[in-house]
C-alpha cells in the first residue's frame, strides 16, 4: 500500500508563490512516474507537470516558465514550486505517482489565488 500526503496549498495573492509537497510512503520500490494534476471548479482534471522515469519534466503550457517540479529521491518526495501565480491557477492540486503498474493519488490540496 502506498500513501501520498500533500501539503503547501493555501491562499495567496496574484503574483505570489507557493511550494507544494507530496511525500510518498509505503511499499515503494520504484516510482516510474511522478506528477501533479489540478482541477478547477467546473473544469476537467488537468496535468500540470510530470517526470517519467527520472527523465526531463513535462509542463502544461499554462504553467511553463512559472512552475518547477522537482523530486527528492531520498525522501520519496516531489515538489511543485509555483511562481507568478494567477487567479486561473486556483484549483485543487493532486499528486499522482505510478509504481510499477499501479497509480496512486494524494488527497488534494487547495490553492486559491486572489486577484
Amino acid at each position: 500500500q502506498v500513501q501520498l500526503v500533500e501539503s503547501g496549498g493555501g491562499l495567496v495573492q496574484a503574483g505570489g508563490s507557493l511550494r507544494l509537497s507530496c511525500a510518498a510512503s509505503g511499499s515503494i520500490f520504484s516510482i516510474n512516474i511522478m506528477g501533479w494534476y489540478r482541477q478547477a471548479p467546473g473544469k476537467k482534471l488537468e496535468l500540470v507537470a510530470q517526470i517519467i522515469d527520472g527523465r526531463s519534466t513535462d509542463y502544461a503550457d499554462s504553467v511553463k516558465g512559472r512552475c518547477t517540479m522537482s523530486r527528492d529521491n531520498a525522501k520519496n518526495t516531489v515538489y511543485l514550486q509555483m511562481n507568478a501565480l494567477k487567479a486561473e491557477d486556483t484549483a485543487v492540486y493532486y499528486c499522482r505517482i505510478v509504481v510499477g503498474v499501479e497509480a496512486y493519488w494524494g488527497q488534494g490540496t487547495q490553492v486559491t489565488v486572489s486577484s
